[in-house]
């Protein structure tokens, strides 16, 4: 009779160790979405920004997004930049044609 009980505190700890293990597994992958989705947001903003700035404004606002100016273009009224933030890339478009 004492080692009634004993079974339940065993597949508590085999939860919590097992919970664990999955989320180590996971911390990657999900790291990689939200600097994909970090990235995009920063390209969005950088694009804009660009529209009106140029190069100069699209780069510190992706700076200030946390995400590193990788490449911009204009052609005509449209410009495209792409950001980087960890791994992670993204690309945005803007335009101010009316």
């Amino acid at each position: 009779m004492r080692d009634r009980g004993s079974m339940l505190v065993f597949v508590m700890l085999v939860g919590v160790a097992l919970t664990a293990a999955v989320t180590l597994a996971l911390q990657p992958v999900l790291v990689g979405l939200i600097d994909h989705a970090r990235a995009q947001h920063a390209a969005d903003a950088a694009a804009l920004a660009g529209v009106t700035g140029g190069k100069s404004a699209a780069s510190s606002l992706a700076g200030a997004n946390d995400a590193t100016l990788v490449a911009w273009s204009r052609s005509g009224y449209e410009v495209t930049v792409t950001v980087r933030v960890g791994e992670q890339q993204a690309t945005a478009r803007a335009t101010n044609e009316p």
